[in-house]
This record gives C-alpha cells, structure tokens and sequence, in this order.
C-alpha cells in the first residue's frame, strides 16, 4: 500500500460505494472521500465501510464530506449522474448527466487541480469530454474507463470457451462504450496464439465473433435486468485503474481519451490501447487492425461524434 494516498469519489450510489469498497479493501488508500448531495447516503455508506477497516489489511479512514474535502486528492473518481432508464436515448441520457458534470467541475477542480480524474459516470466518453472541454485540465489527467469494463466482460467470457485464465485472453475491446464498440479479432490472441487458430489447432469449435460481440454489447443489460443494477465488475476495473496510476505500473488498458489523429479522428474522445501510469495517460497507441475493422471502428467514432456535436459542450 501506498500510505498517503488520498482518493475521492463524486457520488455515493451503488457504484461509488461499491468503488468505494473495493478500494478500501484492496488497501489503496489511507483516506477515502464520499461526496454526494444525498449527504446522508455518503454519511451511511461511509461509516459501513469504516466500521470494517480494523480487520482489514490496512485500515483506511473513510469519511463524507463536500467538495472542499477533496483538496490534495490524488485521485477523484466520478461516478455522478442517473441511470439509462427503458426507453431513454443514449442523447437524452448524455443531455442530463452532462449537465450534472458542468455544475460539479469547477467546484472540484479549484480544491484538486494535480489530481487524476477517472470517469466512470456514463455516458462514460461523452462525460470525459466534458470534463476535458470545461475543466482545463490537462488530458492526461483525465482518464475515461471506457472500454476496460467491455474488455474484462469479453475476456472472461472467451476463457469460458477456451477453459483457461482471462488473465491468458488477450483480447480487447474499442471505440464507443456502448452499442457500437468493436473488437479487433486480428489482433487477439490465447496464449501466444492467434484468437482462432488456438480453438481450431485443438479440434474446438470457433467461437462465433458476432455472438461474443453481441455478448459484450449486452452484457451490462444482462445484469440490469437480472438484479437491477451493475456495480460490482465496474468497481473492481475502477480500482484496478486507480492501482496502475498508484503504482505507476505502466500498464497498456483500452481507456476512453482525446484523440488527435489516430483513424483520423479529433476532437472526440474514444477507446484506444493507452499508456496508464502515474502521470496518467502517457500516450495511446494505434493497434494494427484489418481494413474491416477500422471501418467499424471509424462507424463507432462517427455515431458518437453525432451525440456529442448534439450537446454543444
């Protein structure tokens, strides 16, 4: 554990509590804040996880509090913002939580301006260019978690198929968090075997891409619909995130950032494999893909490119 490590989270619902868990028990933090309007949910969600630190393997403090308790954060984490509700568009959904984002940053960003920001609100990649356009922050300091979830989410569906560790899955997901992200096939690999070769040396039946892909764009509405909410998955992939820039770790995570150029996008923000370490996004690289998929890569860009030109941030 680093001591000293201060992270906090912008809304105590079922995700920025289950973050807020995770993180303590995961021993990432000394002191971890809860800010929330609804000010006695953070007091409650709080004082249960404080009331556990004595058995943990490192006691943290947690506490509620308001945006000036941030101050010298070196994480904060966003988790603000409603639910997608049956029926609502993705346009509606961003409208709302978009102007929810624009009431909060200021008054974080003047008590934190050095901290890592880690988004995990959604629309996940319209609310990290919000933050991005308004905050003035700079863009390694943003990090969007963007296509982490969908590529944990497809890796441990894969192992099932291949019977081994999600950990030996080398396969991940980009673009859009959403309807459209993409996974680029020609590049994933079992092992040190390409993606369908490793099925068809060992006589097993290919998986089929178009139901793996069906599965990640599904897979979150799965869990809604069987117990109303998802949090858990979410949770563990924000603190892994939140461990990379702790320890500096280097690692290379499809996160949700600015893009200059790359598949001949700006000025939108998106998944690509991104460098993550203490000083946050260091830089992101451009995968080697098959001309199919970049199309769809590039149909991914487009369709949120149209909502996000829909805010007027």
């Amino acid at each position: 554990m680093n001591r000293g490590v201060k992270i906090s989270i912008l809304g105590a619902g079922r995700v920025g509590s289950a973050v807020a868990h995770t993180i303590a028990v995961q021993g990432l933090a000394s002191q971890i804040v809860l800010v929330d309007i609804a000010k006695d949910k953070a007091k409650g969600e709080a004082l249960d996880i404080r009331q556990g630190a004595s058995v943990m393997d490192m006691p943290v403090d947690v506490i509620d509090g308001d945006y000036a308790d941030t101050a010298d954060s070196d994480i904060v984490i966003f988790t603000l913002g409603a639910a997608r509700k049956p029926g609502q568009t993705r346009l509606d959904l961003a409208r709302g939580n978009v102007s929810i984002i624009e009431s909060v940053i200021p008054q974080v960003v003047k008590y934190a301006p050095d901290a890592k920001y880690v988004v995990v609100s959604n629309p996940v990649d319209i609310i990290t260019y919000t933050i991005l356009k308004i905050s003035g922050l700079p863009e390694n300091q943003v990090i969007g978690t963007g296509c982490l979830l969908d590529t944990a989410r497809l890796r441990n569906e894969v192992s099932m198929y291949a019977k081994v560790s999600p950990k030996n899955v080398h396969l991940n997901v980009y673009g859009e968090h959403g309807a459209t992200a993409m996974i680029p096939w020609s590049n994933g690999t079992i092992y040190s075997e390409k993606f369908d070769s490793y099925f068809s040396s060992r006589g097993l039946e290919i998986p089929s891409h178009e139901i793996l892909l069906d599965h990640v764009h599904g897979a979150g509405g799965q869990v809604i619909k069987l117990k109303g909410a998802t949090f858990y998955a979410v949770s563990v992939v924000t603190a892994y995130v939140c461990n990379v820039i702790i320890h500096d770790a280097k690692a290379v995570l499809p996160l949700s950032t600015m893009l200059h150029g790359e598949f001949g996008f700006e000025n939108v923000c998106l998944s690509l494999p991104c460098v993550l370490g203490a000083k946050g996004i260091e830089s992101v690289n451009t995968p080697n893909m098959s001309e199919e998929e970049i199309a769809e890569f590039v149909k991914s860009g487009e369709s949120l490119k149209e909502i996000t030109a829909g805010l007027n941030i």
